[in-house]
């Protein structure tokens, strides 16, 4: 079969860089709009349906920050922010707001491609054997439909924050280290400040946890990273499609 080329949104207010990045996205094969506002972005959100943004942090209107939180509280979108500032308190804050993933200007095309291919490919076509749903008491992680569900309430989760929940998960008892997180669920190399994991791991415990600040399901493994504790086996039960 046959996969149609991904959609992605390219948002920035600088018209050098935006065409410079949708035309060698075209050149990939890409399907691509873009957008010079947060008011045009939006527009084009809701009639393109990107399976990616790559958004500038700096707009006339909007912040990208708050921009990325309305896209991702709509469909939990794959978002790349663009910023001029390496500053990494900038970075953390991107993240906590849903983003994905972080390109500092200036910045080479290959890196932008090496970043968006590995975004994209956790849209693969999963595994039977990673179809099973889990359960774990009263959560419920469903990788088929993306959903999780705590005492049978729907979890919002932007979908990095899916994908690091369900890895873990996916592995109760096992250790994992930061850096190998970030290979795992990021899928490349991430150079960088490794606290966007914390960010993230903060993100799903205020979500799942009773009590964030005594994490039961993520626990923290001082001086090594996090593991994913059961409160009991893991019942696998076959998702629905």
């Amino acid at each position: 079969m046959v996969m149609a080329p991904a959609k992605i949104l390219v948002v920035d207010d600088d018209p050098a860089v935006r065409n410079l990045i949708q035309r060698f996205l075209i050149k990939q094969n890409y399907q691509v709009e873009a957008a010079e506002d947060g008011k045009t972005a939006l527009a084009l959100f809701e009639q393109f349906n990107p399976d990616l943004v790559i958004l500038d942090v700096n707009l006339p209107d909007v912040t990208g920050f708050n921009l990325c939180q309305e896209m991702q509280s709509r469909n939990g979108v794959f978002v790349l922010m663009l910023t001029s500032r390496a500053d990494e308190a900038d970075k953390i804050r991107g993240f906590a707001k849903g983003a994905d993933d972080y390109l500092t200007k200036p910045f080479g095309l290959g890196e932008l491609e090496v970043r968006v291919g590995a975004i994209l490919r956790r849209q693969r076509v999963i595994t039977t054997a990673e179809q099973k749903r889990l359960v774990f008491e009263k959560l419920m992680i469903d990788p088929v439909r993306r959903e999780v569900a705590l005492n049978n309430q729907a979890v919002p989760l932007t979908a990095l924050e899916f994908d690091l929940l369900h890895f873990l998960a996916s592995h109760p008892g096992r250790v994992w280290r930061r850096a190998e997180l970030i290979q795992e669920v990021w899928d490349y190399e991430y150079v960088g400040d490794q606290r966007v994991v914390d960010v993230h791991i903060g993100q799903i415990r205020k979500k799942i946890e009773i009590d964030a600040s005594q994490p039961a399901l993520i626990q923290t493994v001082r001086g090594v990273g996090y593991k994913f504790e059961s409160p009991a086996h893991p019942q696998h039960l076959e998702a629905k499609s």
